[in-house]
């Protein structure tokens, strides 16, 4: 049983994603009311809040954005990051629109979160998008066999064990559907995922490290774990994926190729060196790109020129 301190925590933690998220939100929306944030400016066909799932699962839905070209056109499964607890397919159209103007086809969706929707259902969620992709992606004139899976921060983590679950077989029903589904992506690209949530603690005490960012890193962890963030020891190793890759399950089917980027001001920046060294220890084709000077979320800042060269 939790502690009341504990619960104070948990509390307070949804409290403060509740009112970022609002706060994103805002911004977000009026910045999609300029007329360069079009996205039929750029050719870019928007099919927005079509249900994956569940239609009564207000989550289950994603926004479809249909690059100008000659199809068929590779495909992107978008995982939105947000601490697993905020953020939406709506504050990431900028990053969907960035895939979109390259010639891809951008489903991006939304998923169950926040400490009421523990793990599994964000990664059940993700897994019932990939499975709807890739039996839809052919009538918005997508090739289901140029399937990428990406992501960023708690995205990143999501898009990663998205991908185990395409080469691995697990025992879980969803994992099992991903699985016999069909084979993996063509690509995976990742930004600075939070991809070993074990090391919250570490983080957390790190003197370096602003009480903000400590802040929001506990949000990631209480917001995929619940009350779980309380019993690292415990953790499934799904929600680790980083963990996963790193003890030597063999892959049933080959990681697809990947590419990993982080800014070397971002606190999860050691991780993604992880991330690149448990890959290369695979032999898994990785690309790693290191910002020098930047921070979480820098490929958002589009008009910056470490955002630009990533996005290249």
């Amino acid at each position: 049983m939790l502690s009341g301190k504990a619960r104070a925590e948990l509390r307070r933690s949804a409290f403060r994603a509740k009112i970022i998220d609002r706060a994103i939100h805002v911004v977000t929306r009026a910045r999609h009311a300029f007329p360069d944030a079009a996205p039929d400016k750029y050719g870019i066909r928007l099919v927005p809040d079509v249900s994956y799932g569940d239609r009564n699962v207000r989550e289950h839905h994603l926004d479809a954005y249909i690059p100008k070209g000659t199809p068929p056109f590779p495909v992107v499964l978008y995982v939105h990051g947000g601490a697993f607890s905020m953020l939406s397919k709506e504050t990431h159209r900028g990053l969907a629109m960035e895939f979109a103007r390259r010639g891809y086809l951008v489903f991006n969706i939304d998923y169950r979160l926040g400490a009421a929707n523990p793990f599994p259902r964000p990664l059940e969620d993700a897994a019932l998008a990939l499975s709807w992709v890739r039996a839809q992606a052919a009538s918005f004139d997508g090739d289901p066999t140029r399937i990428v899976l990406a992501g960023e921060s708690a995205g990143g983590n999501l898009a990663l064990a998205l991908a185990l679950l395409t080469t691995t077989r697990r025992p879980e029903p969803f994992a099992r559907t991903t699985f016999d589904g069909g084979p993996p992506p063509a690509a995976v690209a990742v930004s600075y995922p939070f991809a070993d949530l074990t090391e919250f603690t570490k983080l957390v005490e790190d003197p370096r490290l602003p009480r903000w960012v400590k802040a929001m890193m506990f949000d990631a962890c209480s917001g995929y774990l619940g009350e779980g963030a309380f019993d690292l020891a415990n953790m499934p190793m799904l929600a680790s994926p980083l963990l996963f890759l790193e003890n030597g399950t063999p892959f049933e089917r080959p990681f697809p190729p990947t590419f990993v980027a982080a800014g070397t001001r971002d606190p999860l920046l050691p991780q993604t060196r992880r991330l690149k060294a448990a890959l290369d220890q695979r032999g898994v084709d990785c690309d790693l790109h290191i910002a020098a000077g930047e921070i979480h979320g820098y490929d958002v800042l589009t008009w910056r020129s470490a955002s630009r060269a990533k996005w290249e």
